[in-house]
């Protein structure tokens, strides 16, 4: 095909090139072109030959002649198409052959590919659970960033680290399972503990695929994503055995919705209302007298959402008829995790308490033994949570025990802590005793022994007790207890137990606020004003306006693993030896739990 122009012919070659191609002169002007290119331009032709070649092509035929020598894959976008163009000059004629061809899929694919590449990065380095990777025998080959959060690894020093030398000695068998898992479907997912740089374990839950070899079939690598799983497995795991409490309580427990629907009913509330397990949920307007449940409709709801709680004397009715059951009733509002508000009525049957009445007409001893029972059913309702302390630090020191007695053979210390950790054990298990000892003494009717203390000697033991989770979490408690403090009068168990829970929220806070961060706790008492003030300062994230009004309420709680009774509990202790147990916020930050307790 001629151009028109004076110029030489174009070599032969030209009319057979498979790939578009045109000579172009000096000035970058067409000479001839191929009728591949042509079959490129489509309709058009020639007019379009503009668009199709890249927008310096003059410059670039002159560069290339200057400089004899070819220039090769020059971009230019033709409508939806990407080509790639060859500049080839001709020394002698002083011509450029242009050759192109078309490069979309592979330049479409190169740059998808490199965001892709991209998009992994950011959500390897970003995200919040471990990507890693391992060989077929379960060494890590790389690991995310999320490794230090969760770890206190850094990527690097995962590298070549067996998993096993973290799992818990306990899920090790689970390994095994897995690769077999991993060779049959190539797929397996386990949740397990695993121990972090700073000794605890954490619960994992782990999803791991195989990548196997294109031609054998064999594993030659595992990609997993693991995923911090410890606080839905406490708050389960306390869930659980809150629900066994519920079940077993003497008390009437219903569950109730925002819509006042009941939604549950406890074993005892089904044998005093005589429902059925197969008979459907009861209504309120059943349960309860027309004036019980205008006074639950007028104030019972609005004043729980307000102050968390809220109480009254009533009657329930059975559903299959007959007398009346009287009850104290408490209503208490919850919030779910997810915000969800739903009630719960917790109803002591009060039967006997009116048949006592009635027989032996000493109505004020009566009540006044009803409160005492009242206070003391507080006190049993959290012994659950109370005891859990020292038989964590029983299980705490078994643990370790159990380590130490591995190490026999090459650690002479080894023994000695074994021994030091029995002796632990058996302090925590009698502390623990002697707890119940008290609670069940002052179950029959205040047998409490109460007793000159020095305030003094019973934080140090409080401190004592708590001295390894402190250390375990970094913190220091530091004391300001004169030996010189005037006694007060109290159960010594049962102030030391106070004592502890308010260290050890003190703890759990600092970790909070500052996580694998050194932090301070300070521990003080004090005689003024015919009291003794014992105080713990923490220097945690503090409270809330809404939760300083909150936090001693019954089954109230910011933990995930907590029962909400720690708090309720030690008020109730305080104020039956006489004194008062408050909480307030700390000028930059922190809390501090004040207990005052009198000294006559």
């Amino acid at each position: 095909m001629r151009s028109g122009s004076d110029h030489p012919t174009a070599s032969p070659l030209l009319a057979l090139d498979p790939q578009p191609s045109l000579l172009l002169d000096p000035h970058a002007h067409p000479l001839e072109l191929s009728e591949s290119l042509l079959a490129l331009l489509g309709e058009p032709g020639r007019q379009a030959l503009a668009g199709c070649l890249p927008a310096n092509h003059g410059q670039l035929v002159r560069a290339c002649l200057e400089q004899g020598r070819a220039i090769e894959d020059v971009e230019a976008q033709f409508g939806e198409r990407v080509l790639l163009w060859t500049f080839i000059p001709d020394l002698r004629t002083r011509r450029v052959l242009a050759r192109c061809r078309d490069a979309t899929g592979q330049l479409l694919g190169e740059r998808e590919a490199a965001r892709a590449r991209r998009l992994y990065r950011l959500i390897t380095e970003n995200t919040t659970d471990l990507i890693s990777r391992h060989d077929p025998d379960g060494h890590f080959l790389d690991a995310s960033p999320a490794s230090w959060t969760l770890l206190g690894y850094w990527p690097e020093e995962l590298r070549g680290k067996s998993v096993r030398t973290l799992v818990h000695a306990r899920e090790r068998v689970q390994l095994g399972k897995a690769r077999e898992a991993l060779e049959q479907h190539g797929y397996h997912t386990m949740s397990y503990r695993v121990r972090h740089r700073a000794g605890h374990y954490l619960w994992f839950e782990t999803a791991s695929r195989a990548i196997r070899d294109t031609y054998t079939g064999a594993v030659v690598e595992v990609i997993s994503v693991s995923r911090d799983i410890t606080a839905r497995v406490r708050a389960k795991e306390n869930n659980r055995r809150l629900a066994g409490v519920v079940e077993a309580n003497t008390d009437l427990v219903l569950f109730i919705d925002p819509s006042g629907r009941i939604t549950y009913l406890n074993p005892a509330a089904r044998r005093t209302l005589g429902i059925g397990e197969r008979q459907p949920m009861p209504t309120l307007a059943g349960l309860f007298a027309r004036d019980d449940l205008a006074r639950l409709e007028a104030a019972g709801w609005s004043t729980a959402e307000r102050q968390g709680a809220w109480s009254a004397d009533a009657r329930l009715q059975p559903t299959g008829g007959g007398a009346s059951v009287p009850v104290s009733l408490v209503l208490l509002a919850h919030s779910a995790v997810g915000g969800e508000r739903y009630y719960s009525l917790v109803a002591r049957d009060m039967t006997e308490r009116e048949l006592r009445e009635a027989q032996q007409h000493r109505h004020q001893d009566e009540l006044a033994h009803t409160a005492r029972l009242v206070s003391l059913g507080e006190l049993a309702s959290g012994l659950a949570h109370e005891i859990n302390q020292p038989l964590a630090a029983v299980v705490n020191y078994a643990g370790a025990s159990q380590r130490y007695l591995q190490s026999l053979e090459h650690n002479p210390q080894a023994a000695l802590r074994i021994a030091q950790g029995l002796e632990r054990i058996t302090e925590h298990a009698q502390h623990a005793s002697e707890v119940i000892k008290r609670l069940r003494a002052f179950l029959r009717k205040g047998q409490r022994r109460v007793q000159a203390l020095d305030v003094a000697e019973v934080a140090r033991g409080a401190v004592r007790l708590c001295g390894w989770e402190a250390n375990a979490s970094q913190v220091t408690i530091e004391t300001q207890l004169p030996n010189d403090l005037p006694p007060v009068y109290a159960d010594r168990v049962l102030l030391e137990q106070v004592l502890l829970n308010l260290l050890r929220n003190a703890i759990d806070a600092n970790r909070e606020a500052h996580p694998g961060q050194p932090t301070d706790i300070l521990l003080t008492a004090r005689a003024g004003d015919g009291r003794v003030a014992i105080e713990v300062r923490d220097c945690g994230p503090g409270l809330s306006d809404d939760e300083l009004e909150r936090v001693f309420t019954p089954f109230y709680t910011s933990k995930p693993e907590g029962l909400g009774l720690g708090l309720s509990m030690s008020r109730g202790i305080v104020e039956g030896f006489g004194g008062s147990l408050d909480a307030r916020r700390m000028e930059g930050g922190g809390l501090s739990m004040r207990c005052l307790l009198p000294i006559q």
